[in-house]
């Protein structure tokens, strides 16, 4: 049995209006539907097209949508008519302040998580924004069966804590949408979550049409050994260019379940007894900044 599953980075330039950017983000859906996609993801904050630091905060404060809004339910619905998962991506309206935030619908476009954005950019404008407060995994329903899926957004992939707590909550793939450059180093962080926890994790990012963003969408499957290899494999599976478009991954979920099963990584030999210092929120020189909400 094909157990491949295929996920869409929607790798787009947003327009310059809510209601445009819902229908680029419809037809990008179709396209992936066409490509015979499970999952389509969205780049971090698809609604305004992540244009805060370009703008007023007042401006782009007023652009913040309810999780229930028409823009929103519109991926509902269409997450339904395609019989096809989507992730998409907006600034939600929040008391005291807005939210980066990601809503998956699964295929039957039912909601499985609204998750907020934990690690907000406190040194930039999401100093402006409410932090999420806990990661999401649900038990997603595709033509291969549940798979367990996750997300994290951008800033919170340079945390292992976040792959890791999703790890150990279940996720056998993190969605995670992005607006930044994806260089060496940001990649080299997606390898590790991924080689570290035993996830996949696919990453949306904006074309290098738009500023402060190179494409680079990525799918890492985080198996790094097969018994057939006398060396270890690259765990990329899609590197995405800079240019803009849709770039389908086909994720092999046979191949990672029997690895999990079988390394040593993830939850396999932790010590959770000796880490009690990763909680008791000590900060201390160098790493003081005015910045930080805690």
């Amino acid at each position: 049995m094909n157990q491949e599953l295929k996920i869409a980075l929607l790798q787009i330039a947003p327009l310059d209006s809510l209601q445009d950017n819902l229908q680029k983000g419809i037809d990008a859906c179709r396209k992936a539907k066409e490509l015979e996609a499970d999952i389509a993801l969205f780049p971090e904050m698809w609604s305004n097209g992540y244009r805060m630091d370009d703008r007023e905060l007042e401006e782009w404060q007023k652009e913040a949508i309810p999780a229930d809004h028409p823009f929103v339910n519109a991926f509902g619905e269409l997450a339904k008519e395609l019989d096809m998962a989507i992730g998409i991506t907006f600034l939600e309206a929040y008391d005291p302040q807005p939210r980066n935030t990601i809503v998956l619908f699964d295929r039957y476009g039912n909601r499985k998580y609204t998750y907020a954005k934990v690690h907000t950019c406190d040194f930039s404008v999401e100093k402006y924004l409410t932090p999420g407060e806990d990661f999401y995994v649900c038990s997603l329903d595709t033509r291969l069966g549940e798979v367990q899926v996750g997300s994290m957004i951008c800033y919170d992939r340079e945390f292992p804590e976040s792959a890791r707590i999703l790890m150990l909550k279940g996720a056998e793939l993190i969605l995670t949408p992005n607006a930044c450059p994806m260089e060496i180093n940001r990649l080299s962080q997606l390898r590790g979550r991924a080689y570290e926890n035993m996830v996949a994790i696919a990453t949306c990012n904006y074309p290098d049409s738009v500023p402060d963003c190179n494409g680079g969408s990525s799918v890492f499957d985080g198996v790094a050994y097969l018994p057939e290899l006398e060396t270890s494999r690259d765990t990329c599976i899609l590197q995405a260019d800079g240019s803009e478009g849709i770039f389908v991954a086909k994720l092999d979920l046979a191949k990672l379940r029997w690895y999990r099963e079988h390394e040593v990584h993830g939850n396999a030999f932790r010590r959770p007894s000796k880490y009690g210092m990763l909680l008791d929120g000590i900060r201390q020189e160098p790493f003081i900044r005015k910045e930080y909400r805690g």
